[in-house]
Order: C-alpha cells, then structure tokens, then sequence
C-alpha cells in the first residue's frame, strides 16, 4: 500500500535549527518561555519536542459527520506514526463539513475550510500537517488551505464505507437512493421496502462507497501526489486503513526533514494525472468545479479545457457505479484499486512527478496489478469510449456547463425539446409530483437560481427529479438542466454548473418555458432556438432576484464567489489577488 518513510530517495535537507517550530520554541527570550510554559503545562516535557518535527493533524470529526466517524480512533493512528518516526504530533480540530446535515449545501462552506485549514497551520508552531478528511468538501478544502500555507503536507482519506444491502441486493449509496425513490413514487415497491432501503444502505462508517464525489475527490488528490500509494482505494472499516494512518504519520515527518512541500508535488503535470484519472474512474461532475480551484491555488492555470481535452482522449475503465453497472468501492479495491487503475492508463500520465513518497508517480505504481479486469478494464475495453464528463457550451452556457454521458441513457446524448422553466426548487418540486402538468418525454426540466451565488452555495439539486407522470409511463430519464451540482453518486441526463448563472444574469435567466433547447454533446454544444434580438429584449426585461444575505459570512460569500467555471474559489484567496501572506510575527 505504501512507501516506508526510509525508502524515499530524497535527502534530509533541513536541520532541527531550521525547524518552523522552533521560532516558537528555541529563543531564550520571554515570548518562548511563555510557549515552553505553556506546553509544560499540558504535561508535556521539553525532551518532547526539542529538535523534533512538531506535526499538526488537521482532524474534521464530528458527531454529525457519519463519514469520518472513525476519525476519533484514526487520529490516534496517526500519531502513533508521528512518534515512531521522532516527531510530536498535535491534533488541531477543523470544521466537519458533512454532506448528509450540512444546510443549505456544504459547498458554501468549502471555502470556509480552506480558510480555516490555512490559518490553523500558517499561525501555530507547526512544521508539517496531515490532513484527514473524506467526506465531499473537506478534500478540496483542506488541500486549498495547505496549498497557500505550503507547509509540508500529506493527506489521509477517509476511506469508502462498506457496501449496502437490503432483501439481498447490494445497495450503492445515493444512486439507489434515487433509484427506489422513483421505484416507490411509480408505485413498484412498497413503504415497507423503501424502510429497508432505508435501514442498509450505510452499514458503516465511511464516504459513499458509490464513486460519488467523496471516492473522486481522494482520488484526485492521490493522483495529483498528496496521499500514500493505494491510499485513497482503503475501505475505511479494513484494517488496511489503520495502517496507511500510521504510514500517513510516520512519512510526514521525513517530509518535514526532506521540506517536501505542496508546491514542489502540485505542478501543472500533476492536476493533469489528477484529471487523467478523473476520467478513467467514471468521476463525480463535482471533480471540475473542485479541481480547477485546487489547481490555481497552487498556481496553475487549470480549466475546462484541459478537462475538455482528456474527456476526448480518456475512456472510463472503472466500472463503478454510477458509471459502472454492478461494483462498488469495497469491489474497486479487492481489484487492485487506483494504483492498478493508473497503472492501465499509465500512457496517458506524467510518470516522472513528483509525490509525498518522495518518488516519482510511475515508481509508485511500477508493481501494481489488476486482480478483476471487469471491475477495472483495460483501455481495449472500456465502459465507455470517452471520458467520465463532458463540457458543453453555447448561448446558454457561453462559460460552459458539464454533463455526465457515462451515467445516462445514451438516448439523450443528442436531444431536441421544449424548456419547461422553473424558477426555484420549490416549485419544480411540487410540478413533479403534479400528474397534470404538462410534462412530456421530450420536455427539458429546468431549474435557474440554483448557482453559486443564487442557491445559495450551489447546491445538490442538479438531478432534478422525474415527474411522476413519466415515471408511471415507465421512463427513469429526461433532459434535465440547471445552473446546480449534483451529487456525484448521482445518475441521468442532467446538464450542471450551467455559467454564468442565472442569478448574476447569465443567458439560462432568459430562457422562458416553451423555448426549444437544443443540446449535442458529441459536438459539445447547448443552445437555446431564440433570436439575438429576442434575447436582447428579454434581457433589457430581466431584473435580478433581491440578494440571499445581507451580513455574515453568507454576505461574504456572494460578494467574493467566482463562477463555477472559475473553481468557486473566492476571488481573495487566488495566488494572483496578492503576494504570499508571510511567517506571522512573533515579538
């Protein structure tokens, strides 16, 4: 699974006297007795941490955080690592941002980690950070936040929970939520049945073991070189999983010796493999948004181009759900996980970059296998042809927007149909549900004010719900559109991250009911049938929606969000908005 720490080829460069830590802890002045004191007073004794790496372990555990509820047990691990290896770990606790509670959408809150991650590590005596988190947002979060602060870093996933089961089915997360939430709104199973969905789909602590956006996103960050080999495959119940913690603790001292930093690991090359991979895996819409905005913190100019050009070139190998048929997390790594899948499309990877191992990503995976080439295929036989996502633009969505056309009823892949518009996600919803509404096959759901800005925090509403009335038809899919997310265990046509949103006036706030829509996503094309001067008189029309805050930190947030085309990093936090923040003072 991983490297041990005295197998890296890269020196010791750094001695205890240049130690981060040390301006805290060495001056013989009274600032310094105060630090000293001060940990004395917790108990701890200067033979501790004299000359020794001190390690922060950046912990997002809560009590409502199902995904990372190992994590109180995990942070031991890793600290029983730190201290094998000579450092002295700390835990900092950091906000728990959690899919399932968070309200409105954790996505407005992403940006607060990064923040807080970035604060906790740059203003506290630490010279190297590990950072557990999993759940959806607290990977990019975390990795934002030690990019800037660009200590030393490692990260630890969370780990995919164990497979669901119900009447003995075996249930993914989210895609089967979905799935028999239509069943029992066509009337196919019962209350009953839908209380047993209920009662297996999550029978262990972990991130969804579908590969939603939890499973992507610690893919990525493996890729882009931040986590152990195999690292991100772990189901968090396998005993492997406490291992790679205490692997995870005792590398991270070693990095502080060699100052392996996050800028010497995050070039351009590396967000390419990251989106390699992504494509590769059948990877969550959510990877775009989220990458982008990891990849110019650290100061490299990542769009949706690049994810435009490996979606051509890249065919998804990983047959999970909800690409993927059959197989889950638990069965992606029995296979060989992601280091076998980035071993089958090693030809489309920069094998010379650099990782936390201190080797070089083709070392990393030189020796790995596939153990079930169904599970993870060969490039000669994908699951699908093209990459795991595509972007589409056109008059209404001159930025770009993004679809998933390994997840949805091929038969869409080129459509033509009327719009039927709705403003907000209460009305959609009680249409839906309303058998006389004038849905039809060929109708084009829309949801608008649903972005950064007018969700607000762009939430998880882009797998617009089916009507009923074409469920009970026997249909399970339709054209749907919105200027939202979706969850990444999430399924069907659904066109997403529509930009600019319609909330700041992006075309998608012009288009009314009726309007024909066109999309083609082999051409990568989406366009509404109105003329430029229809368009100008309906925009001369418009008039914005009043703002969703108006203090705090959600006014905040609208004032400084940038698009999703742009990473929905705030425009303050980019490496380009001012000079790097330097060592806080210490008088």
């Amino acid at each position: 699974m991983s490297e041990s720490p005295s197998s890296s080829p890269l020196p010791r460069v750094k001695s205890p006297e240049e130690l981060r830590s040390r301006r805290w802890f060495g001056p013989a002045d009274l600032r310094s007795f105060g630090h000293r004191s001060r940990a004395m007073q917790m108990g701890y004794a200067p033979e501790e941490w004299t000359g020794k790496p001190i390690i922060a372990i950046l912990n997002t555990w809560s009590d409502l955080n199902p995904c990372h509820a190992h994590f109180k047990q995990r942070v031991d691990d890793v600290k029983r690592g730190v201290l094998q290896a000579g450092g002295f770990p700390v835990e900092l606790p950091a906000i728990s941002l959690d899919e399932s509670y968070l309200k409105p959408t954790s996505m407005l809150y992403r940006n607060l980690l990064a923040m807080e991650a970035e604060e906790l590590i740059r203003s506290h005596p630490v010279d190297g950070v590990v950072l557990m988190g999993g759940c959806d947002k607290t990977t990019p979060g975390l990795m934002l936040g030690a990019t800037s602060a660009n200590v030393p870093a490692i990260y630890l996933p969370a780990g995919p929970m164990l497979r669901g089961n119900w009447a003995g089915k075996v249930l993914g997360s989210g895609s089967d939520s979905w799935k028999y939430w239509d069943e029992l709104r066509a009337g196919k199973i019962t209350d009953k049945d839908w209380l047993g969905v209920e009662q297996g789909i999550a029978r262990s602590y972990g991130t969804c073991m579908t590969m939603g956006t939890a499973s992507t996103m610690t893919a990525i960050a493996e890729a882009a070189g931040m986590c152990l080999p195999g690292a991100s495959s772990i189901p968090a119940a396998d005993a492997n999983h406490i291992r790679m913690a205490s692997a995870c603790g005792r590398r991270i001292v070693e990095m502080v010796w060699e100052d392996l930093t996050p800028q010497k690991i995050q070039t351009r090359p590396a967000f390419e493999n990251a989106i390699a991979v992504a494509m590769a895996m059948g990877c969550s819409t959510n990877a775009i948004i989220h990458l982008i905005a990891m990849a110019r913190r650290a100061g490299q100019d990542i769009g949706l181009d690049d994810f435009e050009r490996y979606s051509r070139k890249v065919p998804v190998i990983g047959n999970v759900r909800p690409s993927g048929s059959t197989y889950l997390m638990e069965d992606f790594f029995y296979a060989g996980g992601i280091c076998a899948l980035m071993g089958n499309i090693r030809e489309h990877l920069h094998l010379d970059c650099l990782t936390v191992t201190g080797r070089t990503m083709g070392e990393n995976i030189a020796d790995a296998k596939v153990y079930n080439d169904d599970v993870i295929r060969p490039l000669s036989n994908p699951i699908y042809g093209e990459g795991s996502l595509a972007v589409l633009k056109g008059n209404l969505a001159p930025s770009g927007c993004v679809i998933k056309p390994a997840a949805m009823d091929q038969k869409f892949l080129k459509h033509s149909g009327p719009a039927v518009v709705f403003d907000d996600y209460p009305s959609m919803k009680k249409a839906v549900e309303d058998e006389d509404y004038p849905f039809t096959p060929d109708s084009v759901l829309v949801l608008r004010n649903a972005g950064p800005q007018g969700g607000p925090g762009m939430p998880e509403w882009g797998m617009l719900p089916m009507p009923k009335k074409l469920l009970k038809m026997g249909l399970r899919d339709m054209l749907r559109m919105s200027d939202a997310r979706m969850s990444g265990t999430s399924y069907g046509a659904c066109i997403l991250h529509v930009s600019p949103e319609s909330f700041v006036g992006g075309p998608l706030a012009l288009l009314q009911t009726g309007d024909i829509i066109e999309m083609d996503v082999q051409a990568r094309s989406l366009n509404m049938l109105v003329s430029e001067a229809e368009l100008e008189r309906r925009r001369a029309a418009w008039v914005q929606p009043a703002a969703r805050y108006e203090r705090g930190y959600g006014w905040m947030f609208t004032k400084h969000i940038r698009q999703a085309d742009e990473g929905c990093d705030f425009d303050f936090l980019g490496t380009e908005f001012g000079a790097p923040v330097p060592e806080p003072v210490i008088y």
